[in-house]
């Protein structure tokens, strides 16, 4: 059975706090951070209980790819990648909203939509879209960035109102947000995919804004098989996708989508080997890569000794 690590604690010479997220725990080091992508998934807000073996792997791996092959949009806070789970960067004072890009209405945008919405984040919608259409041109949708419990969508204008960015750093990060997703879709078209929507963090180091946190991962983004796209929209038929919305989609036939009262339906080894899969197949597909399964035994031990090796 491969190893998933789910649970981070260490102490490191220099630490001086930590802090652990719905998948990532990060460790600080006065002005620089070790970023660890453990093995945890999460969905409508919840940690599940059980880890994705090589996730952590899958999702650190994709981020290094995609921040190397966009640091001439922005610049990045990526300085290197000591483990294959574990990204050394700059600490940066996050903006606290979430650049969420959509080139296509589904999900979250297609569930409000066909519950009658017609605006979302202060963006006018048509009548009569369907599921999984292509807005004319891509709509940024930013959400808050909630320490804990749910992101909640909020407008430009309010994000610039409630001083939570300020207009000139929102502009900035507006133009990134559009670049970036630009690069993403051709780099995703090259592959044979689509790449569906996405969201961006971005902070401040120094005065000089940076992208942050992983980007054009199965966590942070949808993708859609390019091949048979037309023709299933045409059908109304479900997409092929490479993302993480299989999982919700297991869980909400299952009986959760994160309500109170509503129980986790049992994950078992078989079930979680098969989401891994899923994982190492859109890394292979989006970078092109073989994937190389790292030794998943003393987890803890290789982690502990990469990041000591980087520091």
């Amino acid at each position: 059975m491969n190893e998933a690590l789910v649970k981070s604690d260490f102490h490191f010479n220099g630490q001086t706090e930590v802090f652990h997220g719905k998948v990532r725990d990060v460790y600080f080091f006065g002005d620089k951070i070790a970023m660890l992508a453990t093995d945890r998934i999460s969905a409508f807000d919840v940690v599940l209980p059980k880890g994705i073996p090589f996730k952590g792997q899958v999702l650190n791996q994709i981020a290094a790819y995609f921040l190397d092959s966009t640091k001439d949009i922005v610049p990045n806070w990526k300085i290197s990648t000591p483990d294959p789970m574990v990204t050394i960067g700059h600490r940066c004072e996050p903006f606290k909203v979430e650049m969420v890009i959509r080139g296509y209405i589904t999900g979250s945008a297609w569930r409000a939509y066909k519950e009658g919405a017609r605006e979302l984040c202060g963006i006018k919608l048509p009548d009569g879209l369907r599921e999984n259409q292509k807005f004319d041109s891509p709509i940024i949708t930013p959400t808050t960035k909630a320490d804990e419990g749910h992101d909640e969508n909020i407008s430009k204008e309010e994000i610039i109102a409630q001083g939570l960015v300020s207009k000139e750093d929102y502009e900035q990060i507006e133009k990134y947000t559009y670049a970036l997703f630009e690069r993403g879709q051709k780099m995703a078209a090259e592959r044979g995919l689509i790449l569906v929507d996405t969201k961006y963090e971005f902070g401040k180091k120094d005065g000089k804004i940076y992208l942050i946190d992983e980007i054009h991962t199965p966590d942070s983004s949808r993708y859609f098989y390019a091949e048979g796209y037309q023709d299933r929209f045409e059908k109304g038929e479900a997409q092929k996708q490479l993302s993480k919305e299989f999982v919700r989609q297991w869980l909400i036939e299952n009986g959760f989508q994160g309500k109170a009262g509503q129980k986790v339906p049992e994950m078992t080894p078989e079930y979680c080997m098969s989401v891994a899969d899923r994982y190492i197949e859109l890394y292979e597909h989006i970078t092109g890569k073989k994937f190389v399964k790292e030794d998943t035994q003393n987890l803890e031990q290789r982690i502990r000794k990469n990041i000591e090796a980087a520091l």
